[in-house]
């Protein structure tokens, strides 16, 4: 199927994705390779409820890593990583965190049982890529969703660059092409590298949305200190 140009999108610059922080994590030593410290921070903050979660997030990855190894479909994974985290319960990020927009990592949004539209997609997207699902396949995307008649966020996947991408979505747990989403309406979309818009070349417009994505990798190399 011809992929439609609103979920093409056009390329912006690597520098401005540079600038505001979309780079891979320096010394990353793997999203689900929990040390003690961090387990026991785990248990401290959000109960020792939590630490099942995490054992089970683990495993997910960890079993989609073996899989990918084997040269098994992505698709296994992408059904796996997005009916979990669509388990958790969403909850919107003034009452969750207390502030108007908040970015939390999985293992703040498994440690806590909540999250909202961003975080279901980060922690798709996250998971994914250290399943070993390249990240030129998987896009954070901004859309506005029609029917709500507000802002909203997915992950899409991209067998090929021009395929019809696959929404991982929490409004539903079915994956579904682009095409049997019409109540989606692509805005811009990234991942570690690059940056997409609906209408044209990326633009400093979203770099506040950018700044959150800084603040989480930030977040994430603190974990993975603990």
């Amino acid at each position: 199927m011809h992929l439609p140009e609103r979920w093409r999108g056009r390329l912006g610059t690597g520098g401005l994705l540079l600038a505001f922080g979309l780079i891979a994590l320096p010394g990353w030593a793997g999203l689900v390779d929990f040390s003690a410290n961090l387990i026991h921070f785990v248990e401290k903050k959000w109960g020792a409820e939590a630490t099942p979660r995490m054992q089970v997030w683990q495993r997910l990855v960890r079993d989609s890593k073996a899989a990918a190894a084997k040269g098994r479909a992505d698709t296994v994974s992408l059904k796996n990583v997005n009916g979990f985290f669509n388990q958790v319960t969403y909850v919107n990020d003034i009452k969750h965190w207390g502030v108007e927009d908040y970015w939390a990592t999985p293992i703040e949004m498994l440690g806590s049982f909540g999250g909202d539209c961003e975080d279901y997609s980060v922690g798709k997207y996250l998971s994914l890529k250290e399943s070993g699902i390249p990240i030129e396949k998987l896009r954070i995307t901004y859309v506005r969703a029609l029917k709500l008649g507000e802002s909203h966020m997915v992950l899409a996947y991209y067998a090929t660059p021009d395929a019809e991408p696959l929404i991982l979505d929490n409004l539903m747990n079915d994956i579904r092409p682009a095409s049997e989403r019409p109540d989606l309406e692509p805005v811009y979309s990234f991942n570690d590298d690059d940056l997409w818009t609906a209408t044209g070349p990326g633009k400093k417009g979203g770099a506040s949305n950018v700044r959150l994505w800084r603040d989480l990798l930030d977040k994430l190399a603190k974990e993975q200190k603990l």
